[in-house]
């Protein structure tokens, strides 16, 4: 299916896309070659956009260099986050009567992401606004996932937001360790570019 229309789908007709998305056959390598990595860009090439050709506010005139140093890491951390969050809901399958099967939780992670790496498109306009976007599609995404999760991993419909929650939960404690780890990556950086090195 085209990339366009699984976008336009999963974020306006979740309900009747989710069947169809659970019955595709995937792996994890044609996921992350057709859509995660793609979708991934959106973030990466509008946050360069604002700080490597615009200029941002908080920085000052156009940096290229520092935009791909604070980008590209972002790009990096959404591509193994996406992994992360699969493989937290591969593990929870059978504690809800659940199937295990990598692709399919790479499919719910990776679709009900879809408004997350569409709200990046804001950071074009500042790094704020995508931030917040990015943060509102997080929090439609959760509605995905709760759709999602019963069609693509065949478990009771009735354990749905249990099973949604303790993803979500694991999902967020996987974010508050690797997120901190990114900004210590561009703390350093900036106080390297700083140096005049």
């Amino acid at each position: 299916m085209k990339i366009v229309e699984r976008v336009k789908n999963i974020l306006t007709t979740p309900k009747t896309e989710w069947p169809a998305v659970a019955a595709e056959p995937a792996t994890v390598w044609s996921l992350y070659g057709s859509y995660i990595t793609i979708m991934a860009l959106i973030p990466l090439i509008a946050g360069f956009i604002n700080i490597g050709l615009v200029g941002s506010k908080g920085i000052g005139p156009p940096q290229p260099f520092l935009g791909l140093f604070l980008t590209i890491p972002f790009y990096v951390l959404s591509l193994l986050s996406i992994y992360a969050v699969a493989l937290i809901i591969n593990v929870l399958a059978p504690a809800f009567g659940g199937q295990r099967g990598m692709g399919q939780a790479l499919k719910v992670a990776a679709y009900a992401g879809t408004a997350a790496f569409v709200g990046g498109i804001g950071r074009v306009v500042s790094w704020e606004l995508g931030t917040m976007l990015i943060l509102v599609g997080s929090i439609y995404g959760i509605y995905l996932l709760n759709l999602g999760l019963p069609a693509t991993m065949k478990y009771p419909p009735e354990k749905a937001g249990v099973y949604t929650a303790v993803s979500v939960i694991c999902a967020v404690a996987c974010a508050l360790v690797l997120y901190p780890a990114l900004a210590v990556v561009w703390i350093g950086g900036l106080f390297w570019l700083g140096s005049g090195y």
